[in-house]
């Protein structure tokens, strides 16, 4: 073979590859081996609702919080061991993230119908697309074939997600450092027209922001009256307050225009549209005008999102118990 012709075959093989790692996840995946993946997940969410408002928001939160942190790999399910530490106890999950019961019970019934077969990290994927469909919002096919990670990064929990205090220009690195850009950043966000935050989260901007000795100056004024109502100031940290006061169960874009009224309840919500000159203002105006347009954004967001360092093929396993790896 002529180095040419040899050069044309290595070429190609190469596209094919690179064609294969791109298409390495796909919406049909579980086609032939769990056909009933997704109204089984559906299933068990809607059992929740039932008796948890805020379940949907939760799960979708264990998916973010899951891939920025080595990729969507359903590390964050995974409890301690004597060889790594669990990235639930990571300062932004510890006392925070829940939903685990509800994950344990998709795992279940999945396991009943087709044992082996779906990962925690898929089921992390499809619950969050089932906790924004039955609440309001779009719909999308959720590309599949994760597997589920042999260890955890408590560590990277620590560094890599962001934090509603930490302000949008750390925010932005943080989205970027995964691959997401500004128009993911706000787009992602919106997922907080659902859901709680607890009182310590945002009393910082209620009395003495920043060391000011006042509160946040971009919080209206009579949303901070209630807000103070709910979180006195040496109140419990951890009462719960709406994250969208408008409609607080629904996902709409009602959030988007709460920031333009300046009831973003964290810092991170607020600063989106607060923060002058930022490329940030002009997509939140957007939203808040067309929510078709949110919608369709939040859908291919999160599709980005759930894009990030999967493993697939041999890598990883299906675990059979989301909380530990096979066999430990």
């Amino acid at each position: 073979m002529g180095s040419s012709s040899a050069f044309v075959v290595a070429t190609i093989f190469l596209i094919l590859m690179l064609h294969e790692s791109n298409a390495q996840l796909n919406s049909t995946f579980y086609a032939n081996t769990c056909p009933n993946v997704s109204s089984i997940v559906s299933n068990v969410i809607q059992q929740a609702l039932q008796s948890d408002s805020r379940i949907g928001a939760s799960l979708i939160r264990l998916h973010f919080h899951d891939c920025f942190v080595n990729g969507c790999d359903a590390s964050i399910l995974l409890d301690g061991t004597a060889s790594f530490l669990s990235e639930k106890n990571a300062a932004p999950n510890a006392n925070s993230t829940r939903g685990f019961d509800v994950v344990d019970n998709i795992k279940t019934a999945l396991e009943n119908s087709c044992p082996g077969v779906v990962s925690c990290a898929d089921i992390l994927a499809i619950a969050a697309e089932a906790s924004v469909s039955l609440s309001g919002g779009p719909t999308w096919n959720v590309l599949l074939g994760r597997r589920d990670s042999l260890t955890a990064n408590q560590a990277g929990a620590n560094s890599s997600i962001p934090s509603p205090v930490e302000g949008l220009s750390n925010i932005t690195s943080k989205f970027s450092a995964v691959g997401l850009n500004t128009n993911d950043l706000v787009a992602l966000s919106g997922a907080h027209t659902f859901g709680r935050a607890q009182c310590r989260l945002f009393v910082g901007r209620l009395y003495n922001f920043n060391g000011t000795g006042n509160p946040d100056p971009t919080i209206n004024s009579s949303y901070l009256a209630t807000l103070q109502q709910t979180c006195p100031q040496n109140g419990s940290g951890t009462v719960l307050a709406n994250l969208d006061p408008s409609t607080p169960d629904s996902f709409d874009n009602n959030y988007f225009t709460n920031l333009q009224n300046n009831q973003g309840l964290l810092q991170s919500d607020q600063e989106l549209f607060s923060t002058t000159g930022s490329a940030t203002v002009s997509i939140v105006n957007s939203f808040s005008s067309n929510q078709t347009a949110f919608f369709q954004s939040f859908a291919q967001s999160m599709i980005n999102m759930g894009n990030i360092s999967p493993l697939t093929g041999s890598s990883g396993e299906i675990r059979s118990d989301c909380k530990k790896v096979n066999g430990s």
